[in-house]
């Protein structure tokens, strides 16, 4: 089980996401990929989050920093206007309990869970994203 502090002190813990599509997206203040997609993630909140799913209750997106510094962190959140609740820093980048928890090597690196926790898909193309999501929107 996941369980982290928030960019605003609450604990998450992964339990907090079921029945939700999550997008678990690894990422750092210091990566220019990273950073180039941030406006894409922030679209697919906007489109997906409160849809109504068939088979879940919502979408939401888990941005998991690989960090040194938390004030830069900070700061790219506010300027990327990532307006997501659900932000956790991990300061020991790559050899952090999370990274080490799935495996992630390098950023960006995304996680698409389903209801449950499980994994859908590892590193999908923002189209292959909408594709999966449209098509477990109620009609």
């Amino acid at each position: 089980m996941l369980e982290a502090n928030l960019l605003n002190g609450d604990t998450f813990q992964s339990s907090d996401m079921n029945g939700k599509y999550v997008l678990l997206d690894f990422w750092g203040s210091w990566c220019a990929p990273c950073r180039r997609e941030n406006p894409e993630l922030v679209a697919l909140n906007k489109e997906y989050s409160g849809q109504d799913f068939a088979n879940a209750t919502d979408f939401s997106i888990v941005s998991i920093a690989i960090e040194t510094n938390e004030k830069a962190w900070k700061r790219a959140i506010e300027k990327d206007q990532l307006n997501w609740p659900y932000h956790i820093v991990q300061l020991d980048r790559f050899s952090s309990p999370l990274a080490k928890m799935y495996g992630v090597k390098e950023i960006p690196t995304k996680y698409l869970l389903d209801t449950n926790g499980e994994v859908l898909m590892v590193n999908p193309s923002f189209m292959e994203i909408r594709q999966f999501l449209d098509s477990k929107i109620q009609s």
